[in-house]
C-alpha cells in the first residue's frame, strides 16, 4: 500500500484527485503502478485503478489478471469496481472508505450481486488514515485556491 500511497503523491502534485493503485502478481511482483490522470488526459475513466489495470493486463499479455492483487487508496467506484471484477483480480485492498461512492463496502457492494461469475475478497482500512488524510488536505487546498483565485 505504500507504493499506491506514493503514486497518490505523485497525483497531488499533478493537481489530481490524490488516488493510487498498485498491482501485484501472484508471484509478488509489481506489474503496474498508476494514479488518478482525469484532469491530465481530459479523460473521465482515467482513474488509478483502470490505468493499472490497463498496465497489467499489457505486461501479461492478458486481460485475465488471475491470482492478481490491487491495491488502491481510497475504495473504488462502481466503474472500478466493475473493471476490477472484469479482470478476475483475486483480492483488492484499500485504504480509505468512500462513503459517497465505495462500491465494496460503503455506498454500495459490487461483490454481492448474485449469479455473477467472479468473486473477489475486498479488505479495507489499509493507511486508512494516511489516505484520508492526503485526499483531504488536497480538497482543503483546492477549496482555498477557488476562494482566492
Amino acid at each position: 500500500m505504500s507504493v499506491a500511497l506514493a503514486a497518490a503523491h505523485n497525483a497531488f502534485r499533478a493537481g489530481e484527485v490524490p488516488i493510487g493503485a498498485v498491482i501485484v502478481s501472484g508471484e509478488n511482483k509489481i506489474l503496474a503502478v498508476a494514479h488518478n490522470r482525469r484532469e491530465t488526459d481530459k479523460d473521465p475513466v482515467a482513474h488509478s485503478e483502470i490505468l493499472a489495470i490497463r498496465q497489467a493486463a499489457k505486461v501479461l499479455g492478458d486481460w485475465r489478471l488471475y491470482g492478481c492483487r490491487i491495491y488502491v487508496t481510497l475504495e473504488p467506484c462502481p466503474m472500478c469496481a466493475g473493471a476490477i471484477l472484469q479482470a478476475r483480480i483475486k483480492t483488492v485492498y484499500y485504504g480509505a472508505r468512500d462513503p459517497k461512492a465505495g462500491a465494496f463496502d460503503s455506498l454500495i457492494d459490487l461483490r454481492r450481486i448474485s449469479g455473477y461469475n467472479h468473486h473477489l475478497e475486498a479488505i479495507g482500512g489499509i493507511m486508512a488514515k494516511e489516505s484520508s488524510a492526503l485526499i483531504r488536505r488536497f480538497f482543503k487546498q483546492l477549496r482555498m485556491m477557488r476562494r482566492d483565485g
